[in-house]
């Protein structure tokens, strides 16, 4: 009989611990990035009351007696089944479609978590917004990240400045017509830039000479904005070619330039490996440059891949950072930390940091956010399931009592 009253004790002992989670569990419904825990029970150990018998001559063998002596919750593990989605339009809300966690810091720890509501503090930095844990990742220096470096805390400062870059190529294509009137000129603009940012023109100016079955000749100038020229020099045939300074040739049967030769103008290079020089076309244009003024950040946003763009105020695009997702062996290990936090515990194995879509870790998805993956018909199901536990335990209880009471009452 005691041995009942302590069965229905550690009975009401653990279904009032799956009472616990269960509650829990609906109490984070919409809790973003919540992964639910379901609980496991295991008997006790059993009291023998006599040992198993071998056969022996004449006589059979015979099983243990034994008698339980409750129950005891054997784990409670975390569920890191996928969420649904939750559109937000936010540019800072990132969700990740697969396995994996953010990183963040807080102080000195490091801590993981599927909430991807991201802020950014007065100074830019990318933060959790309930207790301001610091998103980490790559930096970008100049738009090129190393991935292979150490994390950091990841920023997009408003008025981020992109510097400027001086133009050192330029490209140049099209055709020039072969069968122009002798003397005729065409010139050819692209807008260029100095090492801080200031607007200047690559003119090409294409010559034709005395006779129509004379070749063009090319000189190249830099002109400053206010009408200065800066720089000026003519294109330089290889030693193949007719050594004629300025020359342009093409080969008559394909076309394609007979004197591939170089025209450096102001430390600008100049391609024209493309020119060609058939009848009857004019088309030479100028087609890029690899230089742009200076420029602030704008706007920015997410790639699948955790790469973060801004837009700046010259029109261009460039990397400011990275997002790093951490992955581990198992993830169920994981100990829960408050918050929607993880950290690591000696069972969650070896950290895996990288980057979204590669080694196993998830995509990333801009806008959306992770919902609770709290199924509340399940939940429900297992809170009856809890309370009818608990209370046929606690009439295991009431009935030990009754016994007890009887056996007391046998001496009046």
């Amino acid at each position: 009989m005691l041995r009942s009253l302590f069965s229905g004790i550690s009975g009401l002992r653990s279904h009032q611990t799956m009472l616990d989670v269960t509650g829990n569990n609906i109490a984070n419904v919409n809790t973003t990035g919540f992964k639910s825990s379901q609980v496991q029970f295991q008997d006790t150990l059993s009291q023998v009351l006599s040992n198993a018998g071998g056969a022996q001559n004449g006589q059979g063998g015979t099983n243990p007696a034994q008698v339980g002596l409750g129950v005891r919750v054997a784990g409670i593990t975390t569920n890191f089944t996928q969420g649904a989605s939750q559109l937000t339009g936010r540019s800072t809300d990132m969700m990740i479609q697969g396995d994996g966690f953010f990183v963040v810091r807080k102080g000195n720890d490091t801590y993981y978590t599927r909430d991807g509501s991201f802020d950014f503090d007065a100074t830019g930095q990318m933060v959790l917004p309930g207790d301001g844990a610091l998103v980490q990742g790559w930096a970008a220096t100049n738009g090129v990240i190393d991935t292979n470096g150490p994390l950091t805390d990841l920023s997009v400062p408003a008025g981020t400045l992109m510097a400027a870059q001086g133009t050192a190529n330029a490209t140049f294509q099209g055709n020039l017509d072969s069968s122009a009137a002798p003397g005729t000129t065409i010139t050819r603009s692209l807008t260029v830039y100095n090492p801080t940012g200031e607007a200047s023109t690559l003119n090409l100016t294409f010559t034709k000479g005395a006779t129509t079955a004379a070749p063009w000749t090319l000189a190249g100038a830099v002109v400053a904005a206010d009408g200065t020229t800066t720089a000026t020099a003519t294109y330089n045939p290889t030693p193949a070619a007719p050594a004629v300074p300025g020359e342009v040739d093409f080969n008559p049967a394909t076309g394609a330039l007979a004197s591939p030769g170089s025209l450096t103008v102001g430390g600008i290079t100049v391609d024209l490996s493309t020119l060609t020089g058939f009848s009857g076309v004019d088309s030479v244009k100028g087609l890029t440059q690899d230089g742009h003024a200076a420029g602030t950040l704008q706007s920015f946003q997410l790639g699948q891949d955790g790469t973060i763009t801004g837009s700046f105020s010259n029109g261009l695009k460039q990397v400011i950072g990275r997002l790093a997702l951490a992955n581990f062996t198992n993830p169920v290990g994981l100990e829960k930390a408050g918050g929607s936090l993880f950290t690591t515990t000696v069972n969650s194995g070896t950290i895996q940091l990288g980057t979204p879509g590669t080694g196993g870790r998830g995509t990333l998805a801009g806008g959306s956010l992770e919902m609770s993956n709290v199924d509340l018909s399940s939940e429900f199901t297992n809170l009856i399931v809890a309370q009818r536990g608990f209370q046929a335990n606690a009439r295991v209880i009431t009935t030990s009592d009754q016994v007890l009471q009887e056996l007391v009452d046998l001496k009046r």
